[in-house]
């Protein structure tokens, strides 16, 4: 269970804050950078301040000046009465930059449209963050139309196509997953440590993941990991709605998933003198 799940996090008293590479965290930044990620994990849910306070583990007079402060630089914003808030602007601004700058996502993109025009289905590039995948990139099936398949969307890795592609790419005893139980977001979704461990060996043999409902009711998805890095970051997949997957169209999806997987690898860029971001 996240932090964001479990109740408020304590505060760091001063000086205790952790170090990393010898230089110690500055806790007005990671009191900020803390504020920002329960917004934007809150989406459409602005929240007050005693709740952010409480989540956050800071006495209000201190939330209330992060907030006005980050409000004034558009990195947060509030209702008309000033009692709710959410996140600003400026993160979208941010966000937006980073996929511009990001070469990789660049060079996928065209590929994403060709498996989309090739098989009518909604395709997706996501990137590993700790336990969880984010959502780069998405072209969507003009048949089924989700709302909720946008960029930025984070989900468990356990629980898709696209994560189950990544984390198979590494050792069991070195998955990045969550400590206790993990999450079950449909009755597909396996939560049993040594269930999702088997299926991850049939990955490494299949060469792609399967999702059969875990992620989403209604919704299967067919996974790649892309091994321009070592181990992958990167995935491509294909989901389609159960109700039009025959296994025709499976062995398609596969094919066609294999064959812009490897145009993806054998052009991947790799730019002399590019930063190797991590």
């Amino acid at each position: 269970m996240s932090e964001t799940e479990s109740g408020a996090r304590p505060a760091a008293g001063p000086g205790t804050g952790p170090q990393t590479g010898g230089v110690r965290e500055v806790k007005s930044a990671a009191r900020t950078v803390d504020l920002l990620e329960v917004l934007a994990a809150r989406g459409d849910r602005p929240a007050r301040l005693r709740e952010l306070a409480e989540e956050l583990g800071v006495p209000r007079s201190s939330m209330y000046a992060l907030l006005k402060t980050l409000i004034d630089r558009g990195w947060v914003r509030t209702d008309a009465t000033g009692s709710l808030y959410g996140i600003g602007i400026r993160a979208l601004l941010t966000g937006t930059s980073y996929l511009d700058s990001d070469t990789r996502v660049g060079a996928v993109r065209p590929y994403l449209d060709e498996a989309s025009d090739a098989l009518g289905e909604t395709i997706h590039l996501a990137r590993l963050d700790g336990p969880d995948v984010v959502y780069l990139a998405t072209r969507e099936s003009h048949e089924y139309l989700r709302t909720f398949s946008r960029v930025g969307r984070r989900l468990p890795a356990h629980a898709g196509a696209l994560g189950k592609a990544l984390l198979a790419e590494r050792p069991d005893a070195e998955l990045p997953l969550p400590a206790g139980e993990l999450a079950r977001l449909t009755p597909n979704t396996r939560t049993d440590r040594a269930a999702l461990a088997a299926d991850l060996a049939a990955v490494r043999v299949r060469g792609y993941a399967l999702d059969r409902e875990e992620g989403v009711l209604g919704i299967s998805g067919f996974g790649f990991a892309l091994r321009y890095d070592s181990p992958a970051r990167d995935a491509i997949s294909c989901s389609v709605p159960v109700a039009r997957l025959t296994e025709e169209h499976e062995r398609q999806i596969v094919a066609v998933m294999r064959e812009i997987r490897a145009k993806i690898e054998s052009l991947a860029p790799r730019t002399k003198g590019a930063p190797d971001w991590r």
